[in-house]
């Protein structure tokens, strides 16, 4: 492959020919890959900045991430945004920067069958480092995983709720060391990556020279958080649909699942936190203490019952002993005299 490492004079021309011809790299880990022109840069890109998907502008569409790219000026952010795919059955890989021999070298993103080897770089929104789970194509139309697509108000008829896979949980934009991921292509992913790909759609070129020529998207400018991080449509950054970093209040990290998404290490894959990064709580949730429902809420007047307040406990004591009662003698009764006997009655004569 040949490695232009970047050179200002040079930059002009080295960039416009990279926009006007979108490039199909392959990874750097994969020794059998077919190899075309890249461009290689000696400074890390900036990390992932959080942001919110836009709403789904229409069905058929399919998601593709923002990512950091190199111009003129140094680092500049291209929106992710929603995108048709340039013929029915294909799938979008994201490009992504690997390290290698000391320069950071950008693989363009393609169309093909298969989702194939894109840094293990979690892009958020089914791109959680390895292959993507936002969705899959269904007899000729394709079918969106509810669980990680934004749909507004458009009616979508094919859908599907599956929780996702998340193999890295930080918000490096580049595979390599310092600071970078630590990914490495699986058998499958290299034998994807020598399938048939087609390049980016003219509309998806369209939409990296826009951001190309946007000062407000370059990363000395935005510091990492750009106003425009992505948008409803390719090449339209402005009007409804467009998303700046962070997203509305309280949206999550496009690095953070949504409810129901497990994390897992991608296969030989360590996985490192992000230092001060947590997991959004979901909305609504307060760790606020319980509280009593109000007064207002009751329709019942209940008078409160009297409190009860037992009374004091005495302790027990036996009786006294009672004294006993002193025996009281009575002098005895002179004897009664004896009656005298009554006289013998006269005897009466015969």
């Amino acid at each position: 492959m040949r490695n232009f490492r970047f050179v200002p004079s040079t930059a002009p021309a080295l960039a416009a020919a990279l926009l006007a011809a979108p490039m199909i790299a392959t990874p750097m880990h994969t020794a059998s890959a077919q190899f075309s022109v890249g461009l290689s840069i000696t400074i890390a890109p900036p990390e992932l900045p959080v942001y919110e998907q836009p709403p789904l502008p229409a069905p058929g569409y399919l998601w593709t991430p923002g990512y950091w790219a190199y111009g003129d000026a140094g680092y500049y952010w291209v929106p992710g945004t929603w995108v048709e795919p340039p013929a029915v059955g294909l799938l979008w890989t994201p490009g992504y920067w690997g390290w290698n021999n000391g320069v950071y070298l950008f693989n363009n993103g393609y169309w093909g069958p298969h989702v194939g080897f894109y840094g293990g770089i979690n892009y958020g929104f089914g791109y959680g480092g390895f292959g993507y789970e936002g969705g899959e194509w269904r007899n000729g139309a394709f079918a969106y995983n509810a669980a990680v697509n934004r749909f507004g108000g458009v009616h979508v008829t094919n859908v599907y709720t599956r929780n996702v896979t998340v193999h890295n949980v930080t918000r490096a934009s580049f595979n390599g060391p310092n600071g970078g991921v630590a990914a490495r292509p699986t058998p499958q992913e290299a034998a994807f990556a020598r399938e048939s790909h087609t390049p980016p759609t003219p509309l998806q070129t369209q939409h990296v020279q826009l951001a190309a020529q946007n000062k407000a998207l370059l990363a000395s400018a935005n510091h990492g958080n750009p106003p425009i991080a992505a948008t409803a449509r390719p090449a339209a950054f402005n009007g409804p649909g467009v998303v700046p970093a962070g997203g509305h209040p309280g949206a999550a990290p496009s690095v953070v699942p949504r409810p129901g998404t497990a994390m897992a290490p991608r296969p030989g894959t360590a996985m490192t936190a992000h230092p001060g990064m947590a997991m959004a709580p979901h909305p609504g949730y307060t760790d606020a203490p319980h509280t009593a429902h109000p007064a207002a809420l009751h329709t019942t007047n209940i008078a409160p019952r009297p409190a009860y307040h037992p009374a004091p406990h005495v302790a027990y004591a036996p009786h006294a002993a009672v004294a006993p009662r002193p025996v009281v003698s009575h002098p005895a009764a002179p004897p009664r005299p004896a009656p005298a006997p009554h006289p013998a009655a006269p005897e009466k004569p015969r």
